[in-house]
């Protein structure tokens, strides 16, 4: 598995972001190879980290340019700048037993 994972530092509003994103940045995944799962995790203060899980780099790759021009069209307006992206494959993976 692949994981990208990018943090936007000076959002308005992660909230917003999120719920904007949504459906833009679902539809994009959903249709996307190799798509696994994806989370917004409001990190208070302006703070919004994505991540998104994919089964190899190339799917994650072509997802995530894709993904970011959406965000760069269509949530110009939050002034989210150019995020911090970290990625790599996926080492450990624990799920609960439940």
């Amino acid at each position: 598995m692949y994981m990208f994972i990018r943090k936007y530092t000076n959002v308005r509003s992660v909230g917003d972001a999120a719920r904007r994103a949504k459906s833009g940045i679902g539809q994009i995944l959903r249709e996307s190879h190799g798509f696994r799962s994806y989370y917004v995790l409001d990190g208070g203060d302006g703070v919004g980290i994505a991540v998104m899980i994919f089964d190899d780099r190339e799917s994650a790759n072509a997802a995530n340019d894709k993904v970011l021009d959406f965000v760069q069209a269509s949530l110009h307006d939050l002034n989210l700048g150019d995020p911090e992206i970290i990625a790599g494959e996926v080492l450990v993976k624990i799920e609960s037993g439940a």
